[in-house]
């Protein structure tokens, strides 16, 4: 999707770090019932659930945002030479697909003004940092890294309590670098361009709304994992911080969007990634929007 689409006068893109089956539902997702996911099969084969694995299909990316000041991306994946053997399947990875679509844009790391992460989990702050000479580095160095100063808060709480490996080589080796802006939860960037906060997987996730009017989108981050979650906003994912709250926020959010029709953007939904919703039942179907 290198052509990306625009919304006004932005222009949005994606970088695909990998997307395949990853999770398998029930244990990604706790409350969901195998008398649920056996309901939704049909629907849910083969974009978003795999039929050989029956694992769910999950995309790990970065959005851009491109206005006419600013080139702004939005979460940064799980990124190379990371420890993380709580997740075997990214420990320590060598991938070349996430540089290589950043070039597919015609961009390199020095025309990122702003990196914007809606909360600071391990596959969304992951290229934050780059290994140099045995020290991690800002990937992006000419952009701002903006931050929620309490989501910020939160974990530098937790990783003094036990080291929390992401934050510890992604987000603190920004702020030693000078490079890190914390702002309040409902921080406008630009004209037009503001955090939203979308409490729930994390105390201080956010989400980042975009444009105005019919020319809007929101990019929800990690307050919905799945086309699944639209249809039942109750479900909830194994890592949410308070998973009641953030069915209610998932709830609240998809409400609006589908009353204002805002196309969401989501950070794991199967390619395209982004849809408008419309009612099913008593929740959302995401109608890809190609």
């Amino acid at each position: 999707m290198t052509q990306g689409f625009a919304l006004g006068d932005i222009t949005i893109q994606r970088i695909v770090e990998e997307e395949r089956p990853i999770f398998d539902p029930l244990t990604f997702l706790p409350n969901l019932t195998k008398e649920v996911l056996e309901e939704n099969r049909a629907w849910l084969e083969p974009a978003a659930l795999d039929p050989v694995t029956g694992k769910l299909i999950l995309c790990i990316q970065s959005w851009v945002v491109r206005t006419r000041h600013h080139t702004i991306l939005v979460d940064t994946c799980v990124g190379n030479d990371k420890d993380r053997p709580n997740h075997p399947f990214w420990n320590r990875m060598r991938g070349e697909a996430y540089m290589r679509g950043l070039a597919a844009l015609g961009l390199t790391v020095d025309d990122i003004d702003i990196v914007m992460c809606t909360h600071m989990h391990v596959d969304h702050v992951g290229w934050n940092t780059r290994l140099e000479n045995g020290r991690w580095v800002p990937t992006f160095p000419k952009a701002r890294y903006v931050f929620s100063a309490q989501e910020f808060a939160h974990w530098s709480a937790e990783n003094a309590r036990a080291p929390v490996p992401p934050f510890a080589d992604s987000v603190l080796p920004v702020v030693e670098a000078g490079r890190a802006e914390m702002v309040a939860d409902d921080h406008a960037i630009a004209e037009n361009i503001r955090l939203e906060p979308t409490p729930g997987h994390t105390p201080h996730h956010v989400a980042l709304r975009v444009g105005k009017g019919d020319q809007e989108a929101l990019f929800t981050g990690d307050l919905i994992h799945s086309p699944l979650q639209a249809r039942y906003p109750e479900i909830s994912m194994r890592a949410d911080w308070d998973p009641a709250l953030a069915a209610r926020t998932r709830r609240q959010v998809l409400e609006c969007a589908c009353e204002a029709r805002t196309l969401l953007c989501f950070a794991h939904f199967p390619s395209p990634s982004r849809a408008r919703l419309s009612r099913w039942g008593n929740g959302f179907r995401a109608d890809p929007v190609g």
